[in-house]
């Protein structure tokens, strides 16, 4: 088994490297505050001081970072992964990031033999606890059979889109229709509360009908029990929605609900709630109580 490398041990990096260490025994890490690497450290991953030191090591690197500047840094600044890894080592970003800048890893990365997978996913906390995340890859298909054992140690739903680029395209499409749920649950959250309603009771109705979604079943109960720690934060969701935004305008599409629901996001953020989760969006709302 080739050497693995994981760079990111966040909300969501840090249980998706204990799966793998879990699996595979050994594993080696990387992060830029070395205290949030200490839990996985104590169950036997093998500490990188720097990048490059994690390149030399390993043969598989796995990164799930936070913003699209840190996955241009950590791959493409003056120490990034395309400059220091070793010829056939094969990167997989699993953070959000946009299509372009997964083409433009993939192109430099090749012309250096490297390879890239771009696999970003979704489920949030709680899917990369219970590793039944959904998983979109993008990039050459040989290297995504290759690793798809690795995949499948996170992950339920995992399907190869297409030439690098797509997965990152696919994620674009996972969070446009999350912007939709997320607001669609919270208004009708509102809505109950103020038709006097037992909403507990109400979301037991449709929760099972055709208004049953992700949102319903996870995030509505936190907005209940005034739970907005960040399954996913406030502020990279904003980033994924101006990705998003982005994208849309390079194929001339118009999205009026996403620019919606990002100016509602925007709003948060301007009055400090961008380290909350995303189901803080009840905080728009701000004279309902549940």
């Amino acid at each position: 088994m080739k050497k693995i490398g994981f760079i990111g041990l966040g909300v969501m990096g840090e249980p998706m490297a204990m799966h793998l260490l879990e699996k595979y025994h050994e594993l080696y890490v990387y992060t830029r505050t070395k205290k949030k690497a200490d839990a996985i450290i104590n169950k036997g991953a093998i500490w990188c001081e720097t990048i490059g030191e994690l390149a030399e090591k390993c043969e598989i690197i796995i990164t799930i970072v936070g913003m699209h500047t840190d996955v241009q840094d950590v791959y493409l600044g003056k120490s990034g992964l395309v400059n220091v890894c070793n010829p056939h080592t094969i990167l997989i970003d699993m953070t959000t990031s946009s299509p372009s800048l997964a083409q433009e890893i993939y192109e430099k990365a090749l012309t250096k033999e490297i390879f890239v997978l771009d696999a970003p996913v979704s489920g949030g906390d709680i899917g990369a606890q219970k590793a039944t995340l959904s998983i979109m890859v993008g990039g050459d298909e040989n290297i995504y059979h290759e690793c798809l054992p690795i995949f499948e140690s996170l992950g339920k739903n995992i399907v190869y889109q297409g030439k690098a680029g797509s997965g990152q395209h696919t994620k674009m499409v996972n969070q446009i229709v999350i912007a939709g749920n997320m607001i669609g649950m919270v208004e009708a959250l509102v809505y109950a509360k103020q038709a006097n309603l037992d909403v507990n009771r109400a979301l037991k109705s449709i929760s099972s009908g055709a208004a049953g979604s992700w949102q319903l079943q996870n995030n509505a109960p936190k907005i209940i029990n005034k739970d907005y720690e960040p399954g996913f934060f406030i502020k990279h969701f904003v980033k994924d929605i101006h990705l998003a935004q982005e994208e849309a305008r390079n194929v001339a599409t118009d999205l009026p609900g996403l620019d919606l629901v990002e100016s509602l996001y925007a709003s948060l953020m301007e009055n400090g709630y961008g380290n909350l989760g995303t189901q803080a969006l009840i905080k728009y709302y701000e004279d309902e109580e549940f």
